[in-house]
This record gives structure tokens, C-alpha cells and sequence, in this order.
């Protein structure tokens, strides 16, 4: 099999107006085209057993198992290669699900098309579906597992974050035209005199005042407080010697987070002694040079979501934790809680994977454990 050209399309195309991301191949099959796949000895066999779910596709059969009746009847390879390619993204946890293999009118040469992620992903997708298909017709082993964990890399890496997909995905349910002008956040709704742009939840409408002051914990605060709303007693440090100032004027236990921090990065919260405050501050200092320090008031925290001045929606959060059987240990339940298909790579998914840091092992030392412990 001989790659003639691989194109990436975006938007509506020459074989779907509502699918707008596909990569097209034209596939040359050389001697395969006179090979189906009911002439190759045990094809069907280890195709079977290396992607056992393609049971699942129904191809024009029309019931599960549809696609396997086809191979065994004999189907060409470009066909097989669209299914292994939407398969495997499937199993990447990349939800697609349309393609097509049309002949080009020249012998053994066909237009094979599939629904991909993001773009380098369905590079990477299109060339491992043909290793993949060249190892099952030459009998050889093959490490999927290596494909599904560059996939999903791949995807995470290039995909909108969960705020501007959220705005993406509404738009194209509203029959906006969507562009993405960077490989970050950097999206173009629409044309003309109805264009706007967004950046994850910052739009071409938004404050920039606003969005200075949000992104700087102390002027929030004092705002609040000045409309009478209740905030936690803190202060701004950049040195030991204010730190310990400050600790004195708020007293045990304390919060210690980067002034101009996010998602959690850099905090430490609950801090009942000058030894661990001291820890906090400069893993704090990390981030940035001014550190907040604040009286620790307990309780449950929420995210909460605001349009147009009205509250949307509300998110409880909770500190990711493991719980003992007294069979596995740390690690184990750790890897174990991680198989959860709702844990993704940071904030890809609605719960994050469970990471072993620094802080990790600093936790679990206060209690007297290390990852090795049965709990």
C-alpha cells in the first residue's frame, strides 16, 4: 500500500456539510487490490482478537457484527482502514464515528475518509490505521496500546479547554461558522459584521479592567469586602519575615496561595505550624513573587459559572482522594481510581487524573504513609 496524499478538512466539504473535521487519504493499494481480505489466511482471525469492539460496527450489514460479516465476505483494505481508524480513536476516548471508501476511477486507488479529534491527532490516527492493517496482513504482533496512549496525548494537547469548547460546541449547534485562529484558545465566531471573537470565556465584549482585577486575588477581595460581602482576613507577603508578620496578625490555621495563581496551582490550605507555613510560602513563590496568606475558614468550594450577569451553573469541588480495602496499597487504589473513563489530563474531562507529586508525598508523610502502605 502506497499513501498518495493525506489531507486535513476542515469545515463543510465534498462529503459532509455537518461532519467538519475528516481526513482524507487517497490510498493507492498496489497488488492489494487484487488481495481482498477473504483471500489473506487468518486476516479476519487477528483482526478480531487485536480490536475485538469493531464487533460493534454495523457497516452496511446494519447489526453489530455487521463489519466482520464484510471482512469475512471480502472487503478492500482502504475499507478496513476507516473502521481501524474511527476504532481506535473510540478507544482513545475521541468519540467519532463517520467515514467513508470511495474509489477514484484508477485501479486499486481509493479516497479513504474518516472523522478525526484535532489535526495532528488524525495524522497520527490515519498512519497508525495503515501500520496497524500492514501488521494484521503480514501476521505480525502489534502494540496498540502504544497508538491509544499517543492519541489520546495528541488530543489533550490540541483540544479546546472545557469553557471554550462549551461556547465552541453551542455555536456549531446553532449553525455558527467556528475558526481557530491559534493552537491555544484563540476562536472566530462568525463573519462579517456579525464576527466575534473569544478566548476560552473572555470575549471581544468583556471588561479588560474586569478581567485584571478578577485575576488578582487581593483587589477581589477588598472589592468584595467593600460590598459588605464576607472574605477571609489575609494579606499580601513576598518575604519570610512579613510572612511570619502576618501569620501573627491572623493566626493558625492559615491558607497560602501565588497572589496571581489558578487552578489550585501553588495552595496549601489548613497550615497549623511556622514549619509547614514556611514550605507553603515557597512552593507559593513558584508561581510568583507576591504570595496571599489568609485565614483558613472551612467549608465546601464551588465554581461558579455567570453569563451576562446572571448565574448559570455551579460546580462542587472536592480534593481528589482514595479509599482503603484493606487489600491494595496506595499506589494500587491510586491507579486503580485512575481507570475511572471520568478522569481525564487536567481539565479535559469532568474529573482530573489523580498525579503523585511533591505534595503527595508530603501529605501522605504527615500521616505517617508512603504510597507502599495498605490502607
Amino acid at each position: 500500500m502506497k499513501v498518495r496524499e493525506l489531507k486535513v478538512l476542515r469545515g463543510p466539504n465534498f462529503w459532509s456539510i455537518k461532519r467538519h473535521k475528516l481526513i482524507q487519504i487517497t490510498l493507492d493499494l498496489e497488488e492489494l487490490e487484487f488481495k481482498p481480505t477473504d483471500e489473506i489466511p487468518g486476516f479476519l482471525e487477528r483482526l478480531q482478537q487485536l480490536l475485538p469492539s469493531l464487533h460493534e460496527h454495523r457497516c452496511s450489514v446494519g447489526n453489530p457484527g455487521g463489519f466482520f460479516e464484510r471482512v469475512k465476505r471480502g472487503t478492500w483494505m482502504g475499507h478496513v482502514i476507516e473502521h481501524i481508524a474511527i476504532e481506535i480513536q473510540n478507544l482513545a476516548g475521541i468519540e467519532v464515528g463517520f467515514g467513508q471508501t470511495r474509489g477514484t476511477g484508477a485501479e486499486g486507488v481509493y479516497h479513504m475518509v474518516f472523522e478525526y479529534g484535532e489535526e495532528e491527532q488524525g495524522r497520527y490516527t490515519a498512519k497508525a490505521a495503515i501500520r496497524i492493517a500492514e501488521a494484521l496482513i503480514n501476521g505480525e504482533s502489534y502494540d496498540l496500546q502504544t497508538d491509544l496512549v499517543e492519541i489520546r496525548r495528541l488530543w489533550t494537547k490540541e483540544k479546546l479547554g472545557p469553557s471554550t469548547g462549551s461556547i465552541v460546541n453551542e455555536a456549531r449547534r446553532r449553525n455558527i461558522p467556528v475558526i481557530r485562529l491559534d493552537n491555544d484558545s484563540l476562536v472566530q465566531l462568525g463573519y462579517g459584521a456579525k464576527l466575534r471573537r473569544i478566548e476560552a470565556t473572555i470575549t471581544s465584549h468583556t471588561s479588560s479592567l474586569a478581567v485584571d482585577v478578577a485575576g488578582d486575588k487581593d483587589k477581589t477581595k477588598k472589592l468584595l469586602q467593600d460590598a459588605n460581602l464576607p472574605v477571609p482576613y489575609g494579606d499580601v507577603v513576598t518575604d519570610v519575615e512579613n510572612l511570619k508578620e502576618s501569620i501573627d496578625a491572623i493566626g493558625y490555621p492559615v491558607v497560602i496561595k501565588p497572589l496571581d495563581g489558578n487552578h489550585g496551582k501553588g495552595a496549601t490550605i489548613n497550615i497549623q505550624d511556622w514549619e509547614h507555613a514556611v514550605c507553603a510560602f515557597y512552593r507559593a513563590q513558584k508561581y510568583g513573587d507576591d504570595v496571599i496568606v489568609e485565614k483558613f475558614i472551612e467549608g465546601s468550594d464551588y465554581r461558579v459559572l455567570v453569563v451576562n450577569n446572571k448565574f448559570v451553573a455551579a460546580a462542587l469541588r472536592t480534593p481528589a482522594c482514595v479509599k482503603g480495602d484493606g487489600i491494595h496499597n496506595i499506589q494500587e487504589l491510586i491507579d486503580r481510581e485512575n481507570l475511572d473513563p471520568r478522569r481525564g489530563c487536567g481539565h479535559d474531562n469532568s474529573l482530573t487524573e489523580i498525579k503523585v507529586d511533591d505534595v503527595t508525598h508530603e501529605l501522605l508523610k504527615k500521616k505517617g504513609y508512603t504510597l507502599e502502605t495498605v490502607l
